[in-house]
């Protein structure tokens, strides 16, 4: 049997930085930290990263990408309510993955520079796609909603995602999992999306709804 090759140590470094930072705040990890997770020498680490705000800088450019691939809306046919199901579910697996942007998200935008100038055009990046789903469940009859609801819809969705993690920290912080709640932040944002919807399509995003977090709207 073929041994997988070893993952490179630029590569381990990066995964245990992101776990680390997931758990603790970003904030409070240390290179020190990093390097004890890893069994490995600072120097072994600065190899690699200079400086903390280099690991940073690489999660975040790993964060950009994945937003990007995930979240391209469908194109090739007609759009349905179930993708706003999907479109959600996929931006949350992605802000739970990288939830330590999220919630430490106004510190890390006065501290680094490449979070201060992407963030704004991933949030655009985000509030387009949640628009373009929007408008094809208009065209198809499924949505009752002007140009200028779709786009505070969208805008008011994008909202909800970006800041849920703090939310639901500070709802409950001592909660074991608190900030990662994001079965009910999924259903929060549903909710936003029902009052536009019409005849089946509202019923089954409620049936979604239902079946997702076992809730309704």
């Amino acid at each position: 049997m073929e041994k997988k090759p070893k993952r490179r140590t630029r590569e381990r470094i990066l995964e245990a930085s992101l776990a680390l930072f997931n758990g603790l705040g970003e904030p409070n990890v240390t290179t020190s930290a990093i390097a004890d997770e890893l069994d490995i020498s600072a120097g072994n680490l600065y190899y690699h990263f200079h400086s903390k705000d280099e690991i940073v800088g690489a999660l975040f450019e790993q964060f950009e990408h994945d937003m990007a691939a995930k979240l391209a809306t469908p194109t090739q046919r007609a759009v349905h309510v179930d993708d706003i199901w999907r479109f959600l579910r996929l931006l949350f697996e992605i802000v739970r993955q990288y939830r330590f942007i999220y919630r430490d998200l106004s510190d890390l935008v006065t501290r680094y520079r490449i979070v201060e100038t992407h963030f704004k055009r991933i949030i655009g990046y985000q509030v387009k796609s949640a628009a373009a789903i929007c408008e094809g469940l208009v065209a198809r009859g499924e949505m009752r909603a002007s140009k200028e609801e779709i786009d505070t819809l969208a805008v008011n969705v994008i909202v909800v995602v970006t800041y849920w993690p703090a939310f639901d920290y500070v709802c409950d912080p001592r909660r074991r999992d608190a900030g990662n709640d994001f079965d009910r932040g999924v259903f929060q944002v549903m909710a936003l999306a029902s009052p536009f919807l019409v005849g089946e399509a509202r019923e089954r995003l409620r049936q979604l709804s239902r079946d997702y977090v076992g809730g309704g709207t």
